[in-house]
């Protein structure tokens, strides 16, 4: 079922001869309200979709894999929306993957079952919002190929990397070894990610700047030691804020920095956030860890970050 509805702030109202007529400012076409119940529906809604739409899921499982191509603008963003008992399952592949379609938004739904989650491809500004992802065989949500300014918030992400790997990170941002892939201005924000991420809960990769990890509830039951994922969360892009996070279950330590590229893993805050390293067995078992620490290259471990168990806050100077 598609409805149309005129937006009302580039509406204007003149009188004419014989009644009002409403005339939409400037020529902006009316959004589109689009109602979907079935995977073909969902298809054709999505390379349908035009700046200002939305596509409403009704409750059901959605089979195959759904991609969004069309760009929308700040202004006129697109949203995707449905409730948590709106699923989307892929047999492989993708669940769903955001393609070039920047400002986005998808709120809601629930995406399992297939290699990735949601992945942003060159897609900016595009806004994750309540969603449920789960029971994938490698990473939950990526933003990857320049996806800048992207959100993932209020979310649930847990059991991913099911194929074993040690690749199944609960968020990733950027690209392994690609400097040329600038997902700058990531923000994530007040998840819960775990258990059963069968990798570090968040990846923040060399080439990126300016990510944001906030407010989230880690755990770390389902870490696997494969390419070095021992901590929740992993920072080797620069000029990252980590603070108000609280992590419980690690092999070994909270957070970790690492330069895997020179003038990479550089200008990381810490503050404010709380790590319970009860039951952690590695060699480390600090809070936070950084293996990076020189005159160009610094991180700062505020005081106000907390520990419990393992065998300490940071192997820095703490300020205060």
């Amino acid at each position: 079922m598609r409805t149309r509805t005129l937006v009302p702030a580039l509406l204007a109202a003149t009188c004419a001869v014989g009644g009002l007529t409403l005339a939409s400012a400037g020529g902006a076409q009316a959004a589109t309200v689009v109602d979907v119940a079935t995977a073909a529906q969902l298809k054709a809604a999505l390379a349908a979709a035009a700046p200002g739409d939305t596509i409403r899921l009704a409750d059901g499982t959605y089979t195959g894999n759904f991609k969004a191509t069309t760009p929308a603008t700040p202004a006129a963003r697109i949203t995707l929306t449905g409730s948590g008992r709106a699923v989307l399952t892929a047999g492989g592949g993708y669940g769903l993957h955001l393609n070039g379609a920047s400002y986005w938004t998808v709120h809601g739904i629930t995406v399992t079952g297939g290699q990735k989650g949601i992945m942003a491809d060159a897609a900016d500004g595009v806004v994750i919002d309540s969603v449920t992802v789960h029971d994938l065989d490698m990473e939950g949500v990526h933003f990857r190929k320049s996806s800048r300014n992207g959100v993932i918030r209020n979310s649930r992400i847990h059991d991913t990397g099911h194929d074993g790997r040690g690749m199944g990170e609960g968020v990733y941002v950027g690209t392994a070894g690609d400097l040329t892939d600038r997902s700058d201005g990531v923000q994530i924000l007040n998840n819960i990610i775990g258990p059963g991420v069968g990798g570090e809960n968040v990846d923040i990769k060399e080439g990126t700047t300016g990510a944001k990890i906030i407010g989230n509830t880690f755990d770390g039951d389902g870490l696997t030691g494969a390419n070095y994922d021992d901590s929740w969360v992993d920072v080797k892009g620069n000029g990252v804020l980590v603070e108000d996070n609280k992590g419980v279950r690690t092999t070994d330590n909270g957070y970790e920095t690492h330069t895997q590229q020179s003038g990479w893993g550089c200008g990381t805050v810490f503050r404010n956030n709380a790590s319970d390293l009860t039951g952690a067995t590695g060699p480390t078992r600090l809070a936070v860890k950084v293996t990076n620490q020189t005159t160009d290259c610094r991180t700062t471990v505020y005081g106000s970050n907390t520990v419990t168990g393992g065998k300490g806050l940071t192997n820095i100077a703490v300020t205060p």
